[in-house]
């Protein structure tokens, strides 16, 4: 199995995905993955096809959102010579390419209606024609294929063909975001650092404060595992003491006092007066504005505290060790802000 096919996880939920998808595997039938972004769906695709009977054969990959829309169906189809403008010679399309394999369709839910069409051909007939020929060609393709869309949804709502759903669905595994996945955030952060201070060098792994572990699993991880490992990997890198565990992440890598301001925003169309949200100030008033100090500092006090608990989801103990406060010290700045806890 290759390198990237690798799981770190113990929480029930994930296990049963994987397990789930191991099961899978070995039936000759489409699988649809489903999943927030980060959560794993090309891994669990390259897991069912390395233990198909075709793990020998082809895995080919495919991105349905990379590609504009013209260009869709003659990457999955191929195209032949003359076919269209700028198709100076025939090319074979990727379920050519996937011939005796696996074919991955990441990001399904991004494809035309025209492309959904086709699909459904090939998967009932089980033959390709290229754009600008005239006869199919037999392929025999296995199709594994991901969305971070509710399709049962879209099919409802006419952006999606019900029949394609219908031949997709055969097995439909859905990836727990990493927020549902009960001490794995631990787990992973471990196992990413410890990675990163090897390919570091350093001679041992310190590992993370209480307060570093604490806000890791307060947040809540909108980007998942990858957005953890990015997060993990950045921490180890700029944490100059290996001998001392890390006390110190950033989980807004785009955070600084010195970002873009915000864009003005456009007059309505329709002349209407702006609203209450539009007229707030972006920025915090000049020093040479302030006329109330107290009023400005208390205001800036419950701005920090109200993103904080935003950031930490409400979770009103990580966001205390997150500010560095005590849970009682906390309650009393919400309760003078007049925060509610959710």
């Amino acid at each position: 199995m290759e390198k990237n096919t690798q799981f770190v996880g113990q929480s029930l939920a994930f296990l049963d995905a994987v397990e789930q998808a191991g099961r899978a595997a070995e039936l000759n039938r489409p699988i649809l993955v489903i999943g927030e972004r980060g959560t794993g769906k090309e891994l669990i695709a390259e897991r069912l096809h390395h233990l198909s009977p075709r793990w020998g054969e082809p895995l080919i990959v495919m991105n349905c959102a990379a590609l504009p829309e013209t260009l869709i169906e003659a990457e999955l189809f191929g195209h032949e010579q003359g076919a269209f403008t700028g198709a100076t010679k025939a090319r074979v399309g990727r379920f050519e390419e996937a011939d005796g394999g696996t074919l991955f369709l990441d990001e399904l839910g991004t494809l035309s209606m025209a492309a959904q069409e086709r699909l459904l051909r090939v998967i009932e007939y089980g033959e390709v024609t290229r754009i600008g020929a005239s006869r199919p060609v037999r392929v025999d393709v296995r199709i594994v294929a991901a969305t971070n869309e509710d399709l049962p949804a879209a099919a409802d709502a006419g952006r999606f063909r019900p029949d394609l759903l219908d031949r997709l669905s055969f097995e439909v595994i859905t990836l727990p975001p990493l927020r549902a996945r009960e001490g794995d955030i631990a787990v992973l952060a471990d196992h990413f650092g410890r990675r990163m201070g090897a390919e570091l060098n350093w001679p041992q792994w310190p590992g993370f404060s209480a307060a570093c572990a604490a806000e890791l699993e307060g947040y809540g991880w909108p980007g998942n595992v990858r957005e953890l490992r990015n997060v993990v990997e950045r921490a180890v890198y700029r944490w100059d003491d290996p001998a001392r565990p890390i006390s110190r992440i950033t989980l807004d890598p785009f955070a600084s006092p010195w970002k873009p301001r915000p864009m003005m925003p456009r007059p309505s169309d329709n002349g209407a007066a702006p609203s209450v949200a539009e007229t707030m100030p972006q920025q915090a008033p000049a020093f040479e504005e302030i006329s109330d100090l107290r009023a400005a500092v208390d205001a800036h006090e419950a701005a920090i505290i109200r993103a904080a608990l935003d950031r930490f989801r409400y979770n009103q103990r990580a966001t205390a060790k997150g500010l560095g406060l005590t849970y009682d010290q906390l309650r009393h700045c919400m309760k003078k802000h007049g925060l509610s806890a959710n």
